[in-house]
């Protein structure tokens, strides 16, 4: 394996990849036909849509005063080898405790891959095809109901780094409500360098693993917490999850999930993809489908994760 490391600091320098091409959710539950209907159903109709997309100012990640609440207060936890302060929800886990939890939606991603072409232009792209050298992409990601969104990343199978929630990235907030679409990288980005992943002359495989979840996750610091705990000393930064927080993130990747993916791709990005991104004023049943939707098979499960792994030959 190689040794150099990939630093995704997304305010400063460029996004390279020494390889992002196969869309993973291990195991699938199954194609199920119903998966899609099921996610889209929550998105708001269009009328609805504009009556309340009036924000203009980029969406805040940032926890709202009543998603505050529903934490227990500061607790210690250990990331690496220093203690530091971070809310945690009392009821946060990652193994449910097995009682059902009726009238709670099931919680879904949905995942868009989009490359930059000739033009400039953002097109759905297929991750499972090989990618090459100077190739740009981008992933948009939406959520049928408001959580918290971690984002880890492998090279050729090596040690995970978290690359968000991140200091430098929307004041260390990761809270996404549903439907409101997040994308990774920005295409606000300052510079044209920095709205994309760019892949570099190096062979390999990158592994994007999307965690979401109904509530913070432990052991891991956000907002406040992060950006002081990053400034204390910038080289422990991008954090790396403890040993045991991987093993049980893992674990949750093997965990029921249903899928539905798209067959064609090549399509332009929409205006209406684009400010709801943006914006935050999210997406409505008449906008664009997300080219794959992945939701857990029951009701009680807290937590979603999903790997995309992009290969650069």
């Amino acid at each position: 394996m190689r040794t150099r490391t990939i630093l995704f600091r997304f305010a400063t320098i460029a996004l390279v990849l020494a390889g992002f091409g196969a869309v993973a959710v291990v195991p699938s539950f199954g194609q199920d036909e119903d998966v899609r209907g099921a996610f889209l159903t929550t998105r708001p109709k269009p009328v609805e849509k504009s009556s309340t997309g009036t924000t203009t100012s980029k969406p805040s990640r940032r926890r709202p005063k009543t998603a505050q609440a529903k934490a227990s207060g500061s607790a210690s936890v250990k990331v690496g080898s220093t203690t530091t302060s971070a809310a945690v929800s009392a009821d946060t886990q990652l193994k449910t405790d097995g009682t059902a939890k009726p009238n709670i939606q099931k919680l879904g991603l949905g995942l868009t891959l989009f490359a930059r072409d000739s033009n400039g232009l953002s097109v759905r792209a297929d991750p499972s095809r090989e990618f090459r050298s100077g190739e740009r992409v981008r992933v948009l990601l939406e959520t049928n109901t408001d959580g918290y969104l971690y984002i880890f990343n492998t090279t050729d199978g090596g040690k995970p780094v978290m690359i968000y929630p991140s200091a430098e990235l929307d004041e260390g907030g990761n809270y996404l409500q549903s439907h409101v679409p997040f994308e990774i990288p920005s295409s606000t980005a300052s510079e044209e360098r920095l709205r994309w992943f760019t892949f570099d002359k190096y062979a390999g495989a990158e592994r994007l693993f999307f965690v979401f979840t109904r509530d913070p996750l432990p052991l891991i610091p956000t907002e406040d917490d992060l950006i002081n705990y990053c400034k204390a000393d910038a080289n422990r930064c991008p954090i790396k999850p403890e040993s045991e927080l991987w093993v049980r993130i893992q674990t949750e990747l093997s965990a029921p999930v249903k899928v539905a993916k798209a067959t064609r791709y090549g399509k332009v990005q929409t205006s209406g993809e684009v400010d709801a991104s943006t914006r935050g004023i999210g997406l409505s049943k008449e906008d664009p489908e997300p080219s794959l939707v992945m939701m857990r098979a029951s009701t009680d499960a807290n937590v979603l994760v999903a790997m995309l792994e992009l290969l650069h030959k």
